[in-house]
Order: C-alpha cells, then structure tokens, then sequence
C-alpha cells in the first residue's frame, strides 16, 4: 500500500475523530506521510509530495470530493499519483461514482481497504462510529450499515471466539442476525473454544424514546449539554482558569482516569456530593503529612504524583460539573425536563401542550422543540390527527416551510405518527415497569435514576433476558408489540465456558446513547449472577445528535 517516497495525507473529515481513537501516527510517520489535508479544503496544490492518499468512508459523496480535488490538479498541470484508502470497505456504489466522474483510471489499482470494523471508546464499549446509521437505514434506505453491523461481528468472534448464541429484536437486528450466519457459512464453524456466551442484537426502532429523553447521568449530560466526540470534549480555555492564552482545552474522558471513572454513570444531583467528598479525602490527605514520621513521609512523597493528578482531575470536573448546574438549574432546563417527564407518565400526552405551543411561539431552538413532540408522540403511541396537523402547520409558519422534509424524515423514522386504535407504550410502561416513581437517584437500586424516572426499554429488554426467569419467552406478549421480528436465544455455534463469569455482548444497530450504556453497567453491578458484558453499537448517539440527524432544510434555489 505504501512504499517510497513523501506522501500527503488527504482525510474525510468523519474519519479524523475515530481514526484518532487508534492513532495510527507512527505508521504515517514511518511511511513519510509530510502533510495531511482535509477533503473539505480547495485545494491540496501546496502540498510538495507527488503521492496523494485520500483516506475516506465508503459515501458517494465523498467520491465526489476526491473528483473535484483529481479535476482541480489535473487543470492545473500539476502530476499526481493517487491512491484511496476505504474505511472500512470499499464499495461497487463508490467505484461506480468514481467512473461517472471521470477518475477512476487515476486510482485503478490503488483502491484499498483498512477493514476497521470497530473503534475502541472504552473498556466495555466499542463503536463502529456511523452517527447517520440510522437515518440512512430508515430514511435513504440504504442497507450498508447492516453489512457492516455483520462483518464487524463476525470479526469479533474471529478474535474473541465463536458466539454461543444469540438473541435480537428488531428488522434491522433480525437482517444482521440472518447476514452473520450467512457469513459463518462461508466461513466454515469456528473451532470449539471458550468466546462470547450470548449475543444480544437490538434495533434502534423498538425504543425511539430513549435516544430523544433527556440523560440525566453527569456523562450522559455532558453529551447533550457539551458533545462527546471520541472520548474528546472541548470546553473555553478561561473556564479553568490556568493561565493559558484564550481557546478551547480539550479534555478526554474515559476510565484511565480514576475519577472521572466514579461518577460518569452517578445521576448528576448525586456528582456534587461525589466531588466533595473526594475533595475532603485529598485535603485530609495533604493535611496528614504534618508530624509524620521518615517512613510515612517517604510513603506520602512516593503517593504524591497520584494524589496530584487526581486533585488535578477534581478540578477539571467541578468546572464541568458548575457549569451543568448553571443550566440544569435554570427554568428553561427543569420547565422542559418536567414536561418530559410528565409525558413518560401518560400525563396530558393527548392533546396540544400549551407548553409546547409556548416553546414554538418563542422560536426556541428547533431541535428542543422536536424532540418534545417527538416524546410525547412516543408515549401517547402517536398523536391525534388534529394534534399532528397543528404542531406541524406552527412549525412550518414559524420556523419556515423549508423544514417540511425534516418533519416528513421524522414521520417515516417513527418518531412522530398518527395514533392507531392500539396503545402499545402504555402496556409496555406498565408491564416492563418503564416508569419507576418511588426511585432513589443517589442511592439508585434501578436502573431508571439515569432518567430519573425512566429506565431505557432497550436495557429492561436485556434485564429480562439474562437475569429473569424464562428470558424472552415469559414476556413474548410484551415482544409482540414491539417492531420487528424476535429471535430468542437461537444456539450460533458450541463453546467452553472456562470460568463462572459469562460474556455478552449488547449490540445496537443505530445507535445507543450513554444513559442506555450506564444503565447496563449499573444492571451487571446489581445482580448476582456474573456477567461481564459488552457494548457495541453503530454509534454514541443523544438526543441532539440524533434528531439533528433527520433535520434536512429544504432547498429551493
């Protein structure tokens, strides 16, 4: 793929976050790759190396930027060798846009693949970091995500050993289940050995309440108040007040830091109390040091770089943690928050909410009020024609007719209907016991304090299937009303179980957001039984994110 010579690096912009997750920097060093574009920018004519490498998603609008960057060298007579790097696949779809366009001749033969399937983003989380999975599934009709979803498990028990069995819900779960054994087919059995115990495959389209619900976890909140991009979050520079030159400071969270560790899956009225404690523990050790003797002094000084580094993290989050509390306290935060909540609990979810009508009138911020509508459309099982046709006709006269798309991208999601004779969510409320009151949030003994009252169908679906007698079998009704084919427990191939803990593996096709991640955790926490699960996904997704998603501004010019 590589060989001699100086080379410029020319990305897709989708591709620079996730690729950072697996720093490839030395082999770009080591193959002399000086100078790295984006596939975004004009023009890559300053680049001195004759050898340009586009490294780019498998998008056919993608390959029209590489056209545009080929045609733009060729006019201005400057000699180019080209190559194109796929992640994670190349495509006939893409090839064949790069015939119509003219340059295919230019990269035959330098067309290659770097089969990453999944991008590390924790310990017990990995993602294919596809945000638009979902919408291109649903909404382009555009099934390459659900290859994907395959080839990424089939890898995984090519690494971690063969799936025991696997259980889903869902169309889209039901297609990755039905390629995966086609692949295995192919591929002839894995040998019998220890892997992973069961596969759980949920579709996105069964629960579309939790991805738009407020998270309520000082993680899940700093997603939708902040954004979480790769494990990367990027706050002003004044805020930490450290000195250095006004900008953005870039802070990463994952588990290596022990603090962050502790309180990322707390419900956020719990963080504060969690930081001062923490706070009283490292002074209290500081204070110690006073009248020690040799011994424990030599102790206390071989402690210090730690106890530094994490007085250094408690002040990072008690930044972060003030400036949520200055909008989590605010009335616009807890008016909105309360409406959503009252929704959850069937509570004036079937006719016109004056609080909604107030939030279009203000021009609030669309998404906002979007993700409203969309929530009460959810636990009322669709909405009232009349209802429908309001909400529809105010944002169209306020926000502008061009968002008419935008609205018919969330009725074919799902997200916003017309209510049918049937009322599913109520039964699934009340059945899963959805909506818990009598929850503690900073002593939490369920896992619906991640919503405060609210535990994610998605997690009570897996709660179900390995910690309650009978599995799936003993609330068939309840899969019933859900969208899409169930399979239960179907046997995928023979292993050894070596030990007494069992591995599975939740995977979400279209996306799961940090709530739903924290409430799986906090589930194999709770229970007795040992499990050490996984979760992968096509996507981190909050609510923002995901109803931005299915935004298209129609264009009439």
């Amino acid at each position: 793929m590589f060989d001699g010579g100086a080379k410029t690096i020319v990305w897709d912009e989708g591709l620079i976050g996730p690729v950072s997750l697996i720093a490839p920097y030395n082999l770009l060093k080591e193959h002399e790759v000086n100078q790295m574009f984006s596939l975004s920018e004009g023009s890559i004519s300053s680049a001195a190396s004759r050898k340009i490498i586009f490294l780019t998603r498998a998008l056919p609008k993608m390959m029209d930027s590489i056209a545009e960057h080929v045609h733009s060298e060729e006019q201005k007579n400057h000699r180019r060798e080209y190559q194109i790097i796929f992640v994670p696949r190349k495509t006939t779809l893409c090839e064949t846009r790069l015939k119509n366009r003219g340059v295919y001749g230019n990269v035959k033969g330098a067309i290659h693949e770097w089969a990453c399937d999944f991008f590390p983003l924790e310990n017990d989380v990995i993602s294919m970091e596809q945000p638009l999975a979902f919408k291109e599934l649903l909404i382009d009709e555009d099934p390459t995500c659900i290859y994907s979803a395959a080839q990424g498990l089939s890898t995984l028990q090519d690494v971690f050993g063969p799936i025991g069995k696997v259980s889903c819900q869902g169309k889209a779960a039901k297609h990755v289940f039905d390629l995966l054994k086609r692949i295995k087919l192919e591929k002839g059995a894995p040998e019998k050995m220890t892997g992973i115990d069961h596969l759980v495959i949920l579709d996105r389209s069964i629960d579309l309440l939790s991805p738009v619900a407020t998270q309520l976890t000082y993680e899940g909140l700093i997603d939708e108040l902040v954004g979480i991009n790769h494990t990367k979050i990027t706050l002003p520079s004044e805020k930490f007040n450290n000195g250095e030159d006004p900008g953005k400071k870039t802070i990463i969270l994952n588990s290596s830091e022990e603090l962050f560790s502790d309180i990322r899956d707390k419900n956020f009225s719990a963080v504060g109390d969690a930081l001062r404690k923490r706070a009283k523990t490292i002074a209290a050790e500081y204070e110690a040091r006073h009248g020690q003797t040799m011994q424990q002094m030599r102790q206390f000084v071989a402690r210090l770089p730690q106890m530094n580094l994490i007085k250094q993290s408690l002040a990072v989050h008690t930044t972060i943690a003030e400036m949520i509390k200055e909008i989590t306290d605010s009335f616009p935060f807890m008016d909105s928050l309360l409406v959503e909540q009252e929704f959850m609990n069937g509570i004036d979810t079937d006719k016109i909410h004056p609080f909604i009508e107030d939030q279009i009138g203000q021009q609030v911020d669309i998404i906002k009020v979007l993700r409203l509508i969309c929530i009460q459309s959810i636990t009322n099982s669709g909405l009232k024609q009349k209802v429908l046709d309001y909400y529809k006709k105010e944002i169209i006269h306020v926000y502008g007719f061009e968002h008419i798309l935008s609205l018919s991208h969330l009725e074919k999601a799902g997200l916003i209907r017309v209510q049918q004779s049937a009322r599913p969510f109520t039964v699934l409320r009340k059945t899963l016991r959805l909506v818990v009151q009598d929850g503690s949030e900073s002593n939490p003994t369920d896992m619906s304090y991640v919503h405060s009252v609210y535990a994610p169908l998605t997690t009570r679906l897996v709660q179900h299937l390995i910690y309650k007698p009978g599995g799936w079998r003993a609330i068939q009704d309840v899969l019933n009303s859900l969208p899409g084919p169930t399979v239960t427990e179907e046997p995928f191939c023979d292993i050894q179980t070596l030990d007494s803990s069992k591995v599975v593996v939740v995977f979400f096709v279209g996306g799961c957001t940090m709530a739903e991640i924290s409430a799986l955790r906090f589930l194999v926490q709770q229970e007795e039984a040992p499990v050490e699960l996984v979760v992968a996904t096509t996507a981190i997704i909050n609510g923002n994110s995901f109803t931005r998603n299915f935004m298209e501004v129609l264009n009439l010019k």
